[in-house]
């Protein structure tokens, strides 16, 4: 998918009520994100994944250039998160 699909597809399922998941620090995030975005830092993932919703929850993960959200994402689907898409950088937005 090239960045045009992958920012397409990330706002249709965050229409249809994704969770779209920011892994950067808090640092990061503050710097700028899409207003809905959630912010929960990746190595802070696995004790914090009840803030993400039940994992029949639809995810949208995204850091800054793809290696976090690539973490992120595999993580999610080892602790249920069956449909999770890796926007990859938070620039494909």
């Amino acid at each position: 998918m090239n960045p045009k699909e992958l920012s397409e597809k990330a706002r249709q399922l965050v229409a249809a009520g994704a969770v779209l998941l920011d892994v950067r620090t808090p640092e990061e995030f503050r710097q700028g994100h899409p207003e809905q975005a959630l912010n929960i830092p990746v190595q802070e993932l696995a004790r914090r994944l009840a803030e993400v919703g039940p994992p029949g929850r639809q995810v949208v993960v995204y850091c800054a250039a793809g290696g976090r959200s690539a973490v992120a994402a595999q993580l999610l689907r080892a602790n249920g998160f069956q449909d999770v898409f890796d926007l990859k950088s938070v620039s494909n937005w």
